[in-house]
């Protein structure tokens, strides 16, 4: 894999160090403020799982793709639909944490019945797998870029996750994304956060339009892999 000059180099590590930091600061309120106490021990388990698996991430793709991390860091969507779309899907997750930790202030999970433990901790368990397959996806195609765009120099990749569904990055974006309220002990939550896999698959079929358009060999890769998100199911 082609390395990037030192002072790029530099520079992306002091990006994506910065972006980890304001990350980890930005979940902590989101969840620490609105539960109004530091004893919102879901939310301490989440960020600490959370913050050691991107760390992870993060150090992994700096040393072995750093044009992926790159890709990874690109923010700006061309078309205005698709940064709309992605404005909502951060403002529901924005409220969706927050709520989060208002449940665990009032109690209202625990006036239904709470959350158990072993289902908390199965939550956590389900949320990292969920970025542990984001994380597989990266490794397999070095073009899995934040924003949908077909470069010059990228081929259809069929291994893999790839091999099952044509969208596993989205797949452990929804796994998380359902997994985390439970994770966070928070039935209150959940409505919000199932939000998100309705938006990703909505994003999904706009992407696999480009990419029939503009990526060669994509529309027959179609064919081979029948299902976009969930095997045997869509």
């Amino acid at each position: 894999m082609e390395r990037v000059s030192g002072a790029a180099e530099m520079s992306l590590t002091a990006r994506g160090t910065r972006q980890l930091v304001k990350t980890f600061v930005v979940l902590t309120g989101l969840l620490f403020v609105p539960a109004g106490t530091w004893r919102f021990w879901q939310g301490w388990l989440y960020i600490g799982l959370m913050f050691g698996f991107w760390t992870y991430f993060f150090v992994d793709l700096l040393k072995s793709d750093p044009q992926l991390l790159e890709r990874r860091m690109q923010r700006r969507e061309t078309e205005p639909q698709q940064r709309l779309l992605l404005r909502l899907v951060s403002l529901i997750l924005f409220l969706a944490f927050m709520l989060a930790g208002v449940d665990f202030r009032f109690g209202w999970s625990r006036a239904l019945g709470s959350v158990p433990v072993a289902l908390v901790l199965a939550g956590q368990v389900i949320v990292v797998a969920g970025y542990w397959l984001v994380f597989w996806t990266m490794k397999v195609n070095s073009f899995a870029s934040s924003i949908i765009q077909v470069e010059a120099q990228q081929t259809v990749i069929d291994r893999g996750p790839y091999a099952w569904v044509r969208h596993p990055m989205y797949l452990g974006m929804a796994l998380s994304a359902l997994a985390l309220p439970l994770a966070l002990g928070s039935y209150i939550a959940l409505p919000l956060f199932a939000l998100l896999p309705l938006l990703l698959g909505y994003r999904l079929v706009h992407e696999e339009r480009t990419l029939c358009r503009d990526l060669a060999g994509y529309a027959e890769y179609c064919q081979r892999v029948r299902y976009r998100l969930l095997p045997w199911v869509w």
